[in-house]
């Protein structure tokens, strides 16, 4: 059965036990109102640690002023149960006064320069200093010898990693695959918000990625490819905000070009915004 903990005291005092008898810790972040892809996380984070740690924790400082925070979905009983059948052995999940004892507002942040300027730091001012400050947080407070991520969020990882190697961080961090459903639909909380005919049309992000794979790796110009997807997306009733090349670090490539390139994709269907991406060599 799986033990919730919500003071900072105890969860150390369980870490600190684990450690002394020399079983390594891996910590699986999530904001909770957990799904199949988040419990593949942890199944892979027991791949690599002999205990796991899954946080719950509805973050306010990475929400945008038109973002609701108070709407988030928040499920702690079923995510409990979930976590409790994948493997997990301690579900963190500490109060806004545990993770920001100033209150958020007086908060110390951390901030990640160059790799946040684009993309969903673009249109997201300010997420992703929220995101690394409280990942931050969390490494400090689990201390976990392993940290595992989603590689749908693929900037956010792409920041992580970028905080953890230049604050010298103890931890190794483990990218896990994009789980999607049978249509292709990369798995995401917020896919509850679309309605049955959405649903049915918001596979088209990953089918326009494996396109623009496909053009790519064809020889099409870079602005084509990004234009002509952006063109495909509108027409099955999207709003785009980005659908771009580049390369792993997140630069844009060099025109014909070889090595890693990623196919990023930011779209709106309805009310429901979603990101996904596809990886591959060029």
């Amino acid at each position: 059965m799986i033990e919730t903990l919500q003071d900072l005291a105890s969860l150390r005092a369980r870490v600190a036990h684990w450690k002394r008898e020399g079983l390594r810790v891996a910590l699986v972040p999530t904001m909770g109102n957990l799904h199949a892809g988040h419990f593949s996380l942890v199944e892979l984070a027991r791949r690599h640690a002999d205990r796991v740690v899954a946080s719950v924790f509805v973050n306010p400082t990475q929400f945008g002023p038109n973002e609701d925070f108070a709407r988030y979905p928040r499920t702690p009983e079923a995510d409990a149960e979930g976590l409790g059948a994948a493997g997990c052995d301690v579900l963190w999940m500490p109060s806004v006064e545990v993770m920001y004892p100033y209150g958020a507002e007086a908060a110390v942040s951390v901030r990640v320069p160059g790799v946040t300027a684009t993309l969903e730091g673009a249109h997201r001012p300010g997420h992703f200093d929220g995101v690394a400050t409280v990942v931050s947080r969390l490494l400090l407070q689990v201390q976990p010898d392993v940290a595992v991520f989603g590689r749908k969020d693929y900037q956010q990882l792409a920041v992580i990693r970028y905080m953890v190697r230049d604050l010298a961080f103890p931890v190794e961090l483990v990218a896990a695959p994009t789980f999607r459903a049978e249509d292709g639909l990369a798995l995401s909380s917020r896919n509850q918000y679309l309605s049955a005919d959405e649903r049915a049309r918001a596979p088209g992000i990953h089918r326009v990625l494996q396109s623009m794979r496909a053009a790519v790796q064809a020889g099409t110009a870079l602005a084509e490819v990004e234009a002509a997807a952006s063109d495909a997306l509108e027409a099955e009733g999207f709003r785009v905000d980005y659908a771009v090349i580049r390369t792993p670090d997140l630069q844009v490539p060099v025109e014909g070009g070889s090595g890693g390139r990623v196919a990023l994709v930011a779209a709106r269907l309805g009310g429901t915004r979603l990101i996904d991406n596809v990886e591959f060599d060029a």
